[in-house]
Parts: structure tokens; sequence; C-alpha cells
């Protein structure tokens, strides 16, 4: 593989799925498998990505291309850094303690009133998670040429 434009952007778990997702539709619209080894890991990929508890797991997916940069712009006051917004779209959190977690020196950089600002942002922009989803059931393997 050659790379023609390096880049040094950071992309979401969501932004990573909706490009393997193009990418095999983009494969079976030519009637053609990709190469063994892209195969897998994109199957391996997406069968992480579906799984309990990534937000991306829940049917419907919550999340579109506009929300990347809807809760971007809806978080920009908060001054937080590139990372705390990466990994608040990866996770999802759904409370301020759950935002601890995220956001370094939380409870020294924000109110109580913020905190819960941005959880209701959070959840008004990703959605809100799917509640009491037990996690008996196992979806089956995924591959290249399966539905998204």
């Amino acid at each position: 593989m050659k790379i023609t434009e390096a880049q040094s952007a950071v992309l979401s778990n969501y932004e990573v799925y909706q490009h393997l997702v193009d990418q095999r539709d983009q494969y079976k619209k030519i009637k053609r498998r990709g190469p063994p080894n892209l195969e897998t890991v994109v199957s391996e990929l997406l069968q992480y990505m579906r799984s309990k508890p990534n937000p991306l797991s829940q049917k419907p997916i919550t999340y579109n291309a506009e929300c990347v940069s809807s809760l971007v712009q809806q978080l920009r006051p908060y001054d937080l850094s590139k990372g705390e917004v990466v990994m608040i779209l990866n996770l999802r959190p759904s409370s301020v303690v759950a935002l601890n977690t995220v956001l370094e020196d939380m409870s020294d950089r924000y109110t109580e009133e913020q905190q819960e600002e941005m959880v209701q942002i959070i959840l008004e922009v990703l959605g809100e998670p799917e509640s009491g989803a037990a996690g008996g059931q196992e979806e089956g393997d995924v591959s290249m040429a399966d539905a998204a």
C-alpha cells in the first residue's frame, strides 16, 4: 500500500465504520471480493463495532454524518480538546459520571450545571443508549458481502 497524501487526522469509530461499510459496498457493486486479508480485517472490525456496549451496536444506529459536526459545534463553548470530543463520540457517555471518565479534570474545569448541559447535548445529538438490552444474543460473523 502506498500513502498518497499524508494526514494526521483523528477519526471517530463512526467514521471508520462508515468508511468500511462504503468500501464493502463498493466491492459488492463491482461484484468482486476484496483481498482476503482486507476481508478479514473489515469483518473483524465490523463485528467489534457492532458488539455491545459499543454505541454502534444499537439498531437502528443513532449516529449519522451530521451528528459529528453538530456535536463539535454544540460543545464548542466548553473548550474541549479534539481527543475529548473523539472519546465522547466513541463512548457516548450518558451520565455525568461516565463523562467524568472522558474529560480530564472535569470537576475543576466545569460547574455541575455545565456538566449536565454537556450530557444533555450528547444525548440529544447522539441519541439515547438502548435501555435494558440483555446481551444474551450474539450476532454472527460479518463479511464484506453482508448488508449493513
